[in-house]
């Protein structure tokens, strides 16, 4: 049986770009090829990569040639994207619930949720606003380098 756990787009951003927490992201990933988990994203999964990457050359913390590069490999990285209309609803509930001023973050949640799986995020912000009532949440910065 694969594992599925959902990944935000902040974690593979610190795979193809130097960022605190980078090592981190990179025990995260070499864990998840080794037990074979099945990454998973919602549809704005791309979409936040690229935007992310852009502003990032734009406020010139990356060359136009790193982020460029940066995005082919994110873009090679095996993430199954799922897309489901019940995501955005689900999304904006819980929005709405844990008082998050925009819907984005949440559609990981709806889908983790939705799959019943782990979500693995970068953002000590969301994670703080959920981590008591979602204990499938995880924190990039609770790892060790020696364990996931």
């Amino acid at each position: 049986m694969v594992t599925q756990v959902c990944l935000d787009a902040s974690i593979l951003i610190k795979l193809v770009v130097p960022e605190p927490d980078s090592q981190l992201a990179t025990v995260l990933w070499q864990q998840s090829i080794q037990t074979e988990w099945e990454i998973v994203a919602p549809a704005l999964f791309w979409f936040e990569i690229t935007a992310v990457l852009r502003k990032k050359v734009h406020r010139q913390l990356l060359t136009t040639a790193e982020g460029e590069q940066a995005l082919r490999l994110a873009l090679e990285a095996d993430v199954q994207i799922i897309s489901a209309h019940s995501l955005h609803q689900r999304a904006w509930e819980l929005a709405t619930y844990f008082q998050r001023p925009t819907a984005y973050d949440t559609h990981y949640l709806a889908l983790a949720e939705a799959l019943r799986c782990d979500f693995w995020t970068a953002d000590q912000r969301l994670f703080n606003a959920v981590k008591t009532e979602l204990s499938w949440v995880r924190w990039l910065g609770s790892l060790t380098e020696n364990k996931v």
